[in-house]
Formats: C-alpha cells, structure tokens, sequence
C-alpha cells in the first residue's frame, strides 16, 4: 500500500483501489497479502510476485532490486522512478509525446528573464525530485516575477531542482488507463467537482472542445509503454484546435471515480503478467 505521505488528499481513494484488486485477484484464486510501504521497507515482504503502490525513494530503490533479481513488480520500480517529474519531462519530450514547454532548473536560479523571452507569461511551477507530497509541491504562477518567487521557496524547502512547465489553455481532462487492455476512463475534473488542490479551477469550466478519444487514448498508451509503467493515470489539456498534451502522469492513481470498473481490469492484467511470469521461470 501506499505510504500516507504519498497520498495527499487521497489515502481513503488510494487504499480502496488497492483492497478491490487484491479482491478481484482473491476471487481468481491468488493468495494475496496486503503490506504497509513501511513494512515493505522494514523486509516484511518475501513474495516473488509484488502489486505496489510505492513511492517512497527507498521503496523505488528496493522495488528495483527486486525486480533485478527476478521478482515480478507491477509498476516496475523503474516505472514509478520514471514518473518523478523531472526524468518524466525529459523522457516524454525526448520521446515527442505531447507535453508542453518546459525549462529544467535549478531552484537556486534566477529564470524569470529566460521565462520572459520564452514567452511563460503564465506557467507551472512544480518540484522535480519525486513526486508530490503537499499542495505548494505543484504551484501555478501568473507571471515570470512570481514563478521566481515559487522557485525561491522550493529552495528555501530544500527542494534542489524544479520543472517550471509554460501554461496551456484549454479543456483540462482526467484520464486512467491500463496498459494491454481497452480500458480508458477520461473525464472533465471541473463538471465532476473532482479536486486534489483545486488546480483545475485555473483552467475554470470545460468547453467541450473537440476530443479525440482514441486518439487521447494512443497517446497516453505509448506514454505508458515509454515510462514503463502498466496501470497509469493523469492530466492532459485539449486545445481549441483539437490538438492535445499530457501535463501529469502518474504510476497508479486512485481511479477514483472508476475504481469499481477499474480494479477487475487491473487484476485480469496482473493475472496475464503472473502467467508470462511463470512460464518464463
């Protein structure tokens, strides 16, 4: 399970999706045994087969070293690693998936006259170590003076570097997916009243702009396969003339508002992932 820490405003929503897919794997004869992540850290965990909602660094690193001697990990550690957001950004834009403009800093610099010529009048402040853990981690600012004064902070955090993404407008939407199945659950955040931070008010209400599903949907598969993560979720910003970017992409999300339809589709995945495993051993 995931650490609290890592679940903020969601540990109930992170919780319940994890107990329905060891539940729908229990109904598909699996015995399954459910650890804390500090428990997991503590050495508790001796199964060769490891569903895990980690974020902890030393959780990543241990996933990772597991994985390398054999064990079947779903996300793969280097998956959840990849989603931190600084290796995401990189690997996404070196990997010409759409994701906006973004400058890559130091928290120490001073980028608000780069910000300026670049044409970041409005942008994204967020941290890029690891993922988020408090509301200031992904910080919204209106101009370049501002976005210097988030970074300050972030410093002043002991935050060392930082993803400054440039402001899209558009329809923000919530999408969940898992990898090797049809399954794809997109919604608008705003019309649900669905919130983390409230972030999605800057956005403010949907216009219904002209959506590609599928096309959304192959997108954030190949963004799944790249960053090597199976069961996925994030954001993305559709644009008045129908073209579309990714601006967050988590290793499993809470699948909130589709956990019921989600977790047997979870399972049936992890259940064809144990099969490869095992004929492979």
């Amino acid at each position: 399970m995931r650490a609290g820490s890592f679940s903020p405003n969601h540990i109930g929503n992170d919780a319940a999706i994890i107990n329905l897919v060891a539940d729908q794997l229990r109904k598909r004869g699996c015995e399954v045994n459910l650890y804390s992540e500090e428990q997991f850290l503590s050495g508790a965990v001796t199964e060769h087969i490891i569903l895990n909602m980690c974020r902890e660094r030393r959780s990543i690193q241990l996933l990772q070293e597991r994985e390398d001697a054999g064990d079947l990990v779903i996300n793969s550690g280097y998956g959840i690693e990849n989603c931190t957001r600084e290796r995401m950004t990189r690997i996404l834009i070196g990997s010409n998936i759409p994701y906006p403009e973004s400058l890559i800093v130091d928290t120490d610099e001073v980028v608000k006259d780069r910000l300026a010529k670049a044409g970041f009048e409005r942008s994204w402040v967020k941290r890029g170590d690891m993922h988020t853990m408090h509301r200031e981690d992904v910080s919204y600012a209106r101009h370049p003076q501002e976005a210097q004064e988030i970074l300050q902070e972030y410093f002043l955090r002991g935050m060392k570097r930082a993803v400054i993404n440039k402001h899209l407008e558009g329809d923000l939407i919530k999408f969940y997916g898992v990898m090797g199945t049809p399954f794809f659950y997109w919604f608008y955040p705003f019309e649900a009243g669905h919130s983390k931070y409230g972030a999605e008010k800057i956005n403010g209400a949907a216009k219904h702009l002209n959506l590609d599903v599928a096309a959304l949907h192959a997108i954030c598969a190949k963004a799944a396969d790249i960053l090597d993560v199976k069961i996925y979720g994030g954001d993305c910003i559709i644009n008045a003339d129908g073209s579309m970017a990714i601006i967050d992409f988590n290793d499993w999300p809470s699948f909130a508002p589709c956990r019921a339809e989600a977790a047997p589709v979870i399972a049936r995945m992890v259940m064809s992932e144990i099969k490869k495993y095992a004929n492979g051993k």
